[in-house]
């Protein structure tokens, strides 16, 4: 029987990186999905978007919402967003959040149109960058 190896990956081989009011520290990019490890600002809220798959996300610390929902999420909060949701995240005090990610979002302006897609690729050129103009070498722990 083949053994079958677990990934892993050690926050230290993977820097935090800012993008204005985002920490990004990028765990896992698949041509499935991604998983995100956010530090939002408070005040912070990323475009209305929709998810062609599910999601799942943990709260560290802090308190965020989606705007459409109502329903703040503390620190010790899991949720879980069906492929197909459509929200606007808001966060209301300073945040640290895991994101696992199947498939993509697509972002939308506020007349509706579609203004970008987010999926693992893009995500991680992004997080390469971001790594390289900070002075960070190119991570080699992202899992793959």
């Amino acid at each position: 029987m083949e053994e079958l190896q677990v990934g892993h990956v050690h926050e230290a081989d993977v820097p935090w990186v800012y993008a204005g009011d985002v920490g990004i520290q990028l765990l896992r990019a698949t041509p499935t999905g991604f998983a995100v490890r956010n530090r939002f600002k408070a005040g912070y809220r990323l475009p209305t978007h929709k998810h062609t798959g599910s999601v799942n996300g943990f709260t560290f610390s802090g308190r965020w919402c989606y705007a459409e929902q109502g329903v703040e999420y503390a620190a010790g909060t899991f949720i879980h967003e069906p492929a197909g949701s459509v929200h606007t995240l808001t966060v209301l005090e300073d945040a640290d959040v895991l994101f696992m990610v199947e498939g993509a979002y697509v972002e939308y302006g506020e007349d509706g149109s579609v203004t970008g897609v987010v999926d693992s690729e893009t995500l991680l050129g992004a997080y390469y960058a971001l790594c390289a103009a900070s002075g960070f070498p190119r991570p080699e722990g992202v899992l793959r």
